[in-house]
């Protein structure tokens, strides 16, 4: 697949706040591209300078073959955006959003007709059409704003924190109708989040801190760099487990162990039958990784709170 977004040696400032630090990487065609940071790491920042909303110090980005710097005017109609805040017109109705958004890419009412027919398969928005904005839930209108987004049949979809605030039923919802549109369209989707979960499909992922990059692979790939697998044991006494001669930890009803891959788990198991009565093997997850790479974690506890 070829790169249709290229980021060299970005920088971004705001005063003395680093924003972005020089950061780099490429996105490819048709992939799934996830930004993982906790809030004020640079991704929202790193968004705005893609889209053209704000400019850069420094750097070079180029999106589809093409410079932000000499032609975002072309990059513009590449890119379909899904913001934080919904940018709808709440005292229109959601078909006057969408026919709005469409005629502003210089659509045929035809095109904009047959366009919304298409999505409302994916994102079931049919019954919304002629509801005001200001009248629908947030789940409602972050199906219409990720709608909006797509009304011009982009190449690539940024969705910059699309499922902040909503409850878990519509974030699985929102999730399933950009699958099948990946599956059907074989769109580029470039996601900001800072939810887990969100990430484990991601072709790639990059981790952010502090306006710097400091973890890039596919999810596996960081797994298996940063962090190992669990046991957890229960119905055991401290004094079994520090025969084990291996690192845990002491929770609230179990002791944690930590091992570098399952074939140590099954040794551990087979030589201690007396020990693993009652326990459980814990794949390491990405919560794991983002802990080890930034000493920060996303969910407070890391991997104790699961």
């Amino acid at each position: 697949m070829e790169n249709i977004i290229q980021v060299k040696n970005l920088v971004k400032s705001y005063k003395d706040i680093n924003a972005v630090n020089d950061i780099s990487f490429d996105v490819k065609e048709g992939s799934f591209f996830a930004f993982l940071g906790l809030n004020g790491a640079g991704k929202s920042t790193t968004i705005n300078i893609i889209c053209g909303d704000v400019i850069k110090n420094s750097g070079q980005v180029f999106i589809d073959g093409l410079s932000i710097d000499s032609d975002i005017s072309k990059i513009k109609p590449v890119l379909g955006i899904v913001y934080q805040d919904s940018v709808l017109d709440k005292n229109l109705t959601v078909k006057d959003n969408l026919e709005c958004r469409g005629l502003l890419y210089n659509l045929s009412s035809s095109e904009v007709k047959n366009r919304i027919e298409e999505l409302n398969v994916l994102f079931n928005i049919n019954e919304l059409l002629n509801r005001q904005v200001g009248k629908l839930s947030g789940g409602q209108r972050r199906r219409v704003d990720i709608a909006r987004a797509l009304i011009h049949n982009p190449k690539i979809l940024i969705l910059d924190e699309p499922t902040t605030g909503l409850d878990p039923q519509t974030r699985k919802m929102v999730w399933e109708a950009i699958q099948k549109l990946r599956e059907k369209q074989k769109i580029t989707v470039f996601l900001t989040t800072h939810y887990m979960e969100e990430v484990i499909d991601a072709d790639n992922v990059v981790i952010l801190d502090n306006g710097k990059i400091v973890a890039t692979g596919s999810p596996l790939e960081l797994k298996n760099k940063w962090t190992g697998d669990y046991i957890r044991l229960y119905n055991s006494n401290e004094d079994e487990i520090k025969t084990l001669g291996k690192e845990y930890k002491k929770l609230k009803d179990c002791f944690l162990i930590e091992i570098s891959n399952s074939k140590e788990a099954t040794d551990l198991i087979i030589n201690n039958p007396s020990i693993f009565v009652d326990y459980e093997i814990i794949k390491g997850k990405m919560d794991d990784v983002f802990l080890a790479v930034t000493g920060k974690s996303l969910n407070q506890g890391g991997y104790i709170n699961e």
